[in-house]
């Protein structure tokens, strides 16, 4: 059975500098896959990649479509969403308007079951829907650029480091909420440097070091190996910045 996403032998450049190299991987229906790895390694520039925000070379395939030839639209349409690491909510705007921007390309009647899903997976939204987007505390402002992708109801979420700058009880929700999505039938791409979280809740794993992959498996697997113990886990202090 071929796999949901399909990146094979993918290149991304900078100018003259190579920031991935060689890159292959597989998102399964049902699935969810992180990709961890120190700043500056190369994941956030791949999820770009495959959302069509920078080029690639290489081969890139969703429910057998080869995506090179779409727009960022497009993409959109035949189901894949990104949610940045930055979030790139509109503040001026409440946080219902943040929300429709997410359904421009569904029917309306498709569009309010929508608000209906992610008002039940992200109940705060609904309690904060005419406040405006850039008076959010941080926790739900990752949760409304999460709802905003899923109004398109998208068959791939794409997760870029939505943990970041969080407090531990909201990270949870966020993770419990990953899961969630997995039962409802969303794939999930997840970039996250809470390798332990990410590893938890992940059925597959890719360590990214200097943008190739050194690692790929079982989340299990990944999560028991020494190398990304002392490298990623926490078990030795001190180890990364930058």
């Amino acid at each position: 059975m071929s796999a949901l996403l399909d990146v094979s032998d993918v290149h991304i450049a900078y100018g003259k500098v190579e920031a991935v190299r060689g890159v292959s991987l597989e998102v399964g229906d049902n699935e969810i896959v992180t990709i961890i790895g120190a700043n500056g390694a190369g994941k956030s520039t791949l999820l770009n990649a495959v959302m069509g925000v920078l080029p690639l070379k290489g081969r890139v395939h969703f429910a057998g479509e080869n995506l090179s030839r779409l727009e960022i639209e497009d993409r959109v349409a035949l189901g894949v969403s990104l949610v940045p690491e930055h979030r790139e909510l509109f503040a001026t705007m409440n946080v219902e308007d943040n929300l429709q921007l997410g359904a421009f390309r569904i029917p309306k009647a498709t569009a309010a079951q929508s608000f209906e899903r992610v008002y039940t997976l992200f109940p705060r939204l609904a309690e904060r829907r005419k406040q405006l987007a850039g008076t959010l505390s941080g926790g739900e402002q990752q949760m409304l650029a999460m709802g905003r992708a899923l109004m398109g109801a998208p068959r791939l979420l794409m997760l870029d480091e939505p943990s970041l700058g969080l407090a531990p009880i909201i990270v949870a929700d966020i993770f419990r909420t990953i899961g969630e999505l997995r039962a409802s039938g969303v794939s999930v791409l997840l970039v996250e440097q809470n390798a332990q979280a990410a590893l938890k809740i992940a059925d597959r794993a890719y360590v990214m070091e200097l943008g190739e992959f050194v690692l790929a498996g079982a989340a299990a697997e990944i999560a028991a190996n020494n190398r990304v113990a002392a490298s990623y886990l926490g078990f030795h202090e001190g180890a990364s910045e930058g």
